[in-house]
């Protein structure tokens, strides 16, 4: 856990405790701030009971309180906290702004950010997993893994200061204010939450404030169209030495690359390399480390292969562009269409025009889910479509009817919460679907 002088002293209100909530709990108790903890959960206040004070910042006096930590759940745009903090003059920030705060204090690091629509949480492993290679001290943390409040601060050691490796959603930005990371990454931009901005020019901005928040001397390593069309470097300070992701030379083929097949694993590679280069890694160890790297669950993650049969499991793919690289991972072959491809769930948008490119890979569709009869409508017209409903009966449908060689995907394009808790309950259902094949 981290702990800092940082808060001593200092009284913080904390609304939601979830993970991350009750990391910062801890974190600031320890560091002998005074804090006021709330949720809605009876269950989850009684974590805290003994720990912190219990009050609901809707309801206490804010006088003199140094911050509002809130869960990046919270959806300000529409939460009354938001107001009345700033009737109150108190800021609202998030785990990762006091992890920015804690930084003066902690031993000799340096701080890796990741952002963008798609492909944060593979990039974020892949980078983690080459300095992890590389010998140097790391932890990942944010919007992956564990909170980064309930990791040990880092130490030195022989190869070099520790790195910590944050994955970080426009949510959490929101609430972050001086995170100055010596590596920030933009992956790329697609309209995605939209409900939280005004706007797609409204999340373009956030995303760029990651830049804003580096110091001059530090690298950026973004996505051009990003950069040359969403102009998301505009406030960031002169002087940032400027990686674009689709020059970076690899150092091999990304067919030596098991786990990082696909265009879209093209450009995580490539950040992921750029980030490793800015960081003093050899090519060497990034090439060891780019095929030694495994998917991460529900990320293009190969469960099984049965009769010949590949069984892939990409439930994190929760919108069309997310969808879209993994049809293109696996061209038709001789002319013969070999993706099997279960969709749906509930609809970001009531089109799947990223993935057009890519339906020629597609032998047959099997959709699910509140979106099902829509999708299916949708893509009849260019493949085989069976409306499934039920995750399980498209695994059965897919298995009667895949050819060895083919592949059965599931990239739902789609978030999961019609049927399932969350992506990675989906993805746990695929898998045990798959594993339930006679």
């Amino acid at each position: 856990m981290i702990v800092s002088s940082a808060f001593a002293g200092k009284t913080y209100a904390v609304l939601g405790l979830a993970r991350s909530g009750l990391a910062t709990v801890a974190t600031l108790v320890a560091s002998g701030a005074r804090v006021v903890a709330w949720d809605s959960r009876e269950e989850a206040r009684a974590l805290v009971e003994g720990q912190a004070e219990l009050g609901d910042p809707m309801e206490i006096d804010l006088a003199g309180f140094d911050g509002i930590v809130v869960s990046p759940g919270v959806p300000l745009n529409r939460h009354p906290i938001a107001m009345r903090a700033r009737i109150a003059g108190v800021p609202i920030i998030g785990d990762i702004e006091l992890f920015a705060l804690a930084r003066p204090t902690l031993p000799p690091h340096k701080v890796v950010g990741i952002t963008g629509t798609n492909g944060k949480s593979t990039t974020t492993a892949l980078i983690h997993h080459i300095i992890e290679q590389a010998g140097y001290p790391t932890v990942m943390g944010g919007n992956i893994g564990l909170p980064i409040l309930s990791q040990p601060p880092l130490e030195p050691n022989l190869h070099g200061v520790g790195v910590y490796v944050l994955e970080l959603s426009s949510y959490q930005i929101d609430l972050t204010h001086s995170l100055d990371c010596d590596v920030a990454v933009l992956l790329n931009i697609t309209p995605d939450h939209l409900d939280r901005y005004e706007g797609f020019a409204g999340y373009v901005a956030s995303k760029a404030r990651l830049f804003a928040m580096q110091s001059a001397e530090h690298v950026a390593v973004v996505d051009y169209i990003a950069y040359a069309d969403l102009d998301v470097v505009d406030d960031a300070p002169e002087g940032l030495s400027m990686f674009f992701i689709d020059m970076v030379e690899l150092p091999g083929l990304q067919t030596e690359w098991p786990a990082l097949q696909g265009p879209h694993n093209l450009q995580n590679a490539q950040a992921a390399t750029a980030v490793a280069k800015a960081l003093g890694i050899d090519e060497p160890t990034i090439a060891n480390a780019l095929a030694s790297y495994a998917s991460l669950p529900h990320r293009m993650q190969a469960v099984a292969t049965r009769n010949g049969v590949l069984y892939v499991n990409d439930s994190k793919a929760t919108n069309a562009a997310s969808t879209a690289p993994a049809l293109a991972a696996w061209p038709a072959k001789d002319g013969k269409a070999r993706i099997h491809w279960i969709l749906g769930g509930v609809a970001k948008s009531d089109n799947l025009d990223e993935c057009v490119p890519h339906f020629a890979n597609v032998a047959h569709a099997y959709t699910i889910g509140e979106a099902g009869h829509m999708f299916a409508d949708l893509l009849r017209p260019h493949m085989d479509v069976d409306d499934s409903e039920m995750l399980s009966a498209a695994v059965r449908r897919a298995a009667r009817i895949a050819q060895p060689g083919d592949v059965v995907l599931l990239s739902p394009a789609c978030a999961s919460f019609d049927q399932f808790r969350d992506f990675e309950a989906r993805g746990d259902a695929f898998a045990a679907a798959v594993a339930a094949l006679d």
